[in-house]
């Protein structure tokens, strides 16, 4: 499976199945035993010995739901995980059968100059399917439906891409790579994990029931190195290599982790930077917390744009992930313990 097709897929937490269903597909394909649980998690195994590492990838992404229908056909809903600044006069795909339609507001002209001025919240824009009652749109959606955006999988630059939910089908990529390795030291677990994006839901109950000695989380994290923004601010560098994190809003992790990786990026030649922001979080905090806890780390992949409907990343960046994460697993079957 390549990151083109993965990304493309419909996947809003909470409506994770064709996500699932592809993994799952690809699982089989690669003789990789597998198995889910109630909220929809997917965890592959490898290797029979050796200290239990569970690494994460969340397959959700952000998106929107329909809560209701107007009389005169509109669609009123609410984000998930995406915030209003980012949803006017985009275009989406609504339901199963992928109904089309534009995020429409109130015309700039008949706005009054405060409005102009400030985001409008998600109660005051709509869904366009082009519906003319309330009747029509039923024959199309109905309310619970998802929305995902139409964003088109693009090389922008040699080795550059869009896309959207790039946060974090890059991780599924990851543990695709990881899980194509034989493991004999460890105890694999990899976790395509549900509903990260409110509340690293799937990763408390994967993590809980997995019990792990430690868990990596993996994720298509903040980069800002963009015009305008302070350089104090980047958090990341797109191109900067693999991203390892000392501290966000959910999680500190190990110390004797982030040595290591940043011992073994050194060692390896393996470009690599600081997450150089707090901000945010990720399913390292779920998994550190699971029953007794464990140490956990955070790599990640730097993504412009996250949380919008669509990011970029560099397949430079993505190839530093994979390799300082293999690297990792390998030390840990070489007897690094945290």
């Amino acid at each position: 499976m390549e990151l083109r097709e993965l990304a493309t897929l419909p996947g809003v937490a909470g409506n994770e199945k064709e996500v699932r269903d592809a993994i799952m597909k690809e699982l089989a394909t690669m003789g990789v035993q597998f198995e889910t649980d109630v909220l929809g998690n997917v965890v592959a195994r490898k290797g029979n010995t050796g200290p239990k590492v569970l690494v994460d990838a969340h397959m959700d992404e952000v998106g929107l739901m329909i809560v209701y229908i107007e009389k005169n056909g509109f669609l009123r809903f609410a984000a998930v995980g995406v915030p209003a600044s980012v949803l006017l006069s985009k275009r989406v795909y609504i339901g199963k059968d992928k109904v089309p339609g534009v995020i429409g507001a109130k015309a700039i002209h008949l706005q009054q100059p405060k409005e102009r001025e400030t985001v409008i919240p998600v109660d005051q824009i709509f869904i366009d399917t082009g519906a003319k009652s309330k009747e029509e749109a039923e024959k199309k959606v109905k309310v619970g439906d998802y929305a995902v955006f139409d964003t088109e999988y693009e090389e922008l630059s040699p080795g550059v891409v869009k896309s959207k939910a790039l946060d974090d089908r890059v991780g599924c990529m990851l543990l695709f790579e990881v899980l194509k390795e034989e493991w004999e030291g460890i105890r694999l677990h990899a976790v395509f994990a549900t509903q990260e994006e409110i509340g690293t839901r799937g990763a408390r109950i994967s993590s809980y029931r997995v019990g792990p000695d430690m868990g990596i989380a993996l994720e298509g994290t903040i980069c800002a190195d963009i015009p305008l923004a302070d350089k104090d601010s980047y958090a990341t560098r797109l191109g900067g290599g693999a991203v390892v994190s000392v501290m966000d809003r959910s999680s500190i992790p190990n110390r004797s982790m982030v040595d290591q990786l940043v011992k073994l990026a050194r060692d390896n030649s393996i470009p690599f930077q600081f997450r150089e922001a707090t901000s945010g979080g990720n399913d390292a905090g779920a998994i550190q917390a699971a029953r007794a806890g464990c140490p956990v780390a955070s790599l990640s992949v730097p993504c412009r744009y996250i949380h919008t409907p669509f990011a970029v990343m560099s397949q430079n960046d993505f190839d530093a992930a994979k390799a300082l994460l293999i690297a990792f697993l390998k030390s840990v079957e070489g007897g690094f313990r945290p």
